[in-house]
């Protein structure tokens, strides 16, 4: 039976990044695969040394013990990113201008290099995974935590050999959204029009109230966690829900393989990616990872368990900011979004955004203490009049896309 050349990605930028890959090194011994002869594990990271002040080693440093148990890592900086562009123009493959839409800036950019190192290096499978996310689930089925290891890699190799895509679920603190009692400056009302005017359709009103009032987090479900199938994706208005991370892409067949794309300064680098999945097969699989989505729980991976985890509220300056920080990534990818998604009534939902949106902000504003908020408008305004230009770029990456996989189906 031949090897399976399994990459691990990592899009990072933040300095807990070698605890993370300490646990999930561990934890896929843990699960056999370490000692699985069969199988090769090559971890790709593609760091940034910006986003959080980090120098090199904070990424390339890895423990000579760890080192021992994966097959190969690949360390992908500004330096190796030229050296591939550099190699893509002197091969005519790309122009210089084709190359900044694919390895430009933002996070689709990282994760483009990640699964372009993947694919140039014969990985059959890749995995993303995020650097603030564990190999564990929390459900509160009792009056305190109970928590649960979580085999991520090991499900999904089991399912995407009959797939395009796979990718499982999430627990922790994935919504930005913190806990909030509303008043008179902004009832309950108030604050769902602006939600549902500023997020994507799949993110649905009651389910983020009962994300709320457990204060901020989301619980793994036991029937998911003690299910053994996945489940087939159906896709819902030109799009097959996917997440970014706990995600694998089937690289066997190159050609079948998207690329990444957010508009400037935007996130959504999955969302948009997920409506392009019309004709592939895409499963979800019965894994979770606990989002540390405010870094809070770093000594999870120390082996500390709480039993009560913490609400979010919104009381800090901190917290508020990553809100709002969360809702200007919404806002600037939404309208792009609705042009894919919804082009018969584009111009019909932009109104009512910004009809939602001018009478709600004043009291966002208001209630959060941060006059800020107001900029979401004009923000919604410049990507309403950049969607035609942003739409443009998103059906150029994945033409310059298929010029790289047609190069890399060449080889023998």
């Amino acid at each position: 039976m031949n090897e399976v050349k399994v990459g691990i990605g990592f899009a990072t930028g933040r300095k807990s990044f070698q605890k993370v890959l300490r646990t999930n090194i561990n934890n896929w011994e843990e699960s056999g695969l370490v000692e699985n002869k069969r199988i090769s594990l090559n971890v790709f990271v593609a760091y940034d040394l910006h986003y959080n002040k980090t120098k090199v080693t904070d990424y390339t440093n890895i423990h000579p013990d760890l080192v021992k148990k994966i097959d190969s890592s690949t360390f992908i900086g500004s330096v190796s990113t030229q050296q591939e562009i550099d190699y893509l123009i002197r091969e005519n493959i790309l122009t210089l201008e084709e190359t900044k839409k694919i390895f430009g800036r933002g996070y689709a950019a990282k994760r483009n290099a990640v699964l372009y190192n993947a694919i140039k290096k014969n990985m059959d499978y890749l995995v993303f995974l995020d650097d603030d996310e564990y190999p564990m689930a929390v459900t509160n089925t009792r009056d305190t935590a109970i928590w649960g290891g979580q085999f991520v890699l090991s499900e999904h190799l089991k399912n995407i050999k009959n797939a395009d895509i796979t990718h499982g679920h999430h627990c922790g603190y994935i919504s930005p959204i913190p806990y909030m009692e509303f008043n008179d400056i902004m009832t309950e009302g108030d604050f769902r029009s602006f939600i549902e005017a500023i997020s994507n359709d799949i993110v649905k009103w009651d389910s983020l109230k009962a994300v709320m009032i457990n204060g901020g987090i989301t619980y793994a479900n036991t029937s998911i966690l003690t299910s053994c199938d996945a489940v087939e994706v159906v896709e819902k208005d030109h799009s097959k829900f996917i997440s970014g991370a706990n995600l694998c892409i089937n690289l066997t067949k190159p050609e079948r393989v998207f690329p990444f794309y957010n508009p400037p300064g935007a996130r959504g680098e999955d969302t948009f990616l997920a409506t392009c999945l019309s004709d592939r097969k895409v499963l979800r699989v019965p894994c979770y990872t606990f989002h540390d989505g405010f870094s809070t729980y770093n000594n999870l991976l120390e082996g500390v368990l709480p039993i009560r985890l913490k609400f979010i509220r919104a009381d800090n300056e901190k917290i508020t900011t990553r809100f709002y920080n969360a809702c200007i990534g919404w806002i600037r990818y939404k309208p792009l979004l609705l042009y894919i998604t919804h082009p018969d009534r584009y111009e019909e939902k932009i109104k009512e955004m910004r009809e939602e949106l001018e009478v709600t902000l004043p009291k966002i504003c208001e209630f959060f203490g941060k006059p800020e908020f107001i900029n979401i408008l004009s923000e919604l305004e410049k990507y309403n009049k950049n969607v035609e230009k942003h739409y443009g770029e998103f059906l150029e990456t994945q033409c310059i896309w298929a010029k790289i996989m047609a190069h890399f189906a060449k080889r023998i």
